[in-house]
């Protein structure tokens, strides 16, 4: 867990350049704001070592494609993000550790860990990583679904220990789960971006509720 966000650890095949001028931002670009303002993404100069932290995406096409928009790395000091700002991820290969991509920005370290949560089922559509120590200091009292401590983020660990959960059947009531290797690390996934957001804002505030309750 002393790991510095924001290190990409896997192998990268980025195209410079903008992605297709129709691909609008527009819905993940006001959830991503939200999550700004709620410091659950972000850049916090006494946390995380001064970097930023968290990150949002969506699949491009409903159904099962692989391409999807994602948050660029390092982004987490800007309020509002411009497309500029989002990666397209072409591909993404766990196995190989291996991600191919294009835009302005590089996409965010975490972006193999949201290819393996998209790779888990075909109705998924939206993932959302944040850093929410209410959350994941509550994971045991909420009965959420975890990774273990031992393994660390943006890896093809993370991606196989994401596709366990999936299929230990520990994911079918609540698409969330901590990161335990992962200082604060949360992630939530849905059919859609206001599914993956409201389910996200619910479970924090069940976490709230269990600090405010204690004696």
């Amino acid at each position: 867990m002393s790991e510095l966000e924001g290190v990409i650890k896997y192998h990268l095949d980025h195209q410079h350049g903008e992605f297709a001028a129709d691909i609008d931002i527009s819905e993940l670009n006001a959830w991503r704001s939200l999550f700004y303002r709620l410091r659950l993404i972000g850049q916090i100069a006494e946390k995380y070592a001064g970097l930023g932290f968290g990150n949002i995406s969506r699949r491009l096409a409903r159904g099962g494609g692989q391409e999807f928009l994602i948050s660029g790395t390092q982004t987490g000091h800007l309020p509002v993000l411009k497309k500029q700002h989002y990666a397209l991820i072409e591909s993404a290969s766990p196995e190989h550790n291996a991600i191919k991509s294009q835009g302005l920005s590089q996409p965010s370290s975490e972006a193999l860990t949201h290819a393996s949560v998209y790779r888990q089922h075909p109705a998924i559509s939206a993932v959302i990583h944040v850093h929410c120590p209410e959350l994941w200091l509550q994971t045991n009292r909420l009965n959420l679904a975890f990774t273990a401590a031992d393994v660390p983020y943006g890896t093809p660990e993370m991606a196989n220990a994401v596709a366990e959960l999936f299929a230990s059947g520990r994911l079918k009531k609540t698409g969330l789960f901590s990161m335990l290797g992962h200082a604060d690390g949360i992630v939530a996934f849905g059919a859609t971006l206001p599914e993956a957001s409201c389910l996200l804002i619910e479970e924090l505030a069940k976490a709230v509720a269990i600090e405010q309750n204690r004696p």
